[in-house]
């Protein structure tokens, strides 16, 4: 089976900087959206970040202006630079892709998710 591979997590200072990277095959990772999700103890999968293939962005509120996502299509690669880390960013990340959609009203759009990676730890302590 085809597999997304993340790699990048780590232990980090609150404040501090993690990039991850997600390599894909060239058939899941051309076609389409690539996004970012995390999960923490407790607590359900969460949106982080996406971005379509033609290199539109979007973010949760909470991480903009400090995490930038961003697609390499040569490489077949996404990346996530987290910058000024917080402990409630401590979380398992996953790679994910699949075809964007625009929701109803026709001004937001999302992943219809169809491909994970394992997930790599990310802890930012305080």
């Amino acid at each position: 089976q085809e597999q997304l591979v993340e790699s990048g997590g780590g232990l980090v200072q609150a404040g501090g900087s993690l990039r991850l990277s997600c390599v894909a095959p060239g058939s899941i990772f051309s076609p389409n959206a690539m996004a970012w999700y995390r999960q923490a103890p407790e607590n359900q999968r969460e949106f982080v970040a996406s971005i379509t293939n033609g290199g539109t962005t979007k973010y949760r509120d909470s991480v903009k202006g400090r995490f930038t996502i961003s697609r390499d299509n040569v490489k077949n690669t996404v990346y996530l630079q987290m910058n000024s880390l917080k402990p409630e960013d401590t979380a398992v990340y996953y790679c994910a892709a699949g075809e964007p959609f625009l929701k109803s009203g026709g001004t937001d759009w999302d992943v219809d998710v169809d491909h994970w990676g394992q997930g790599t730890q990310v802890t930012a302590s305080s």
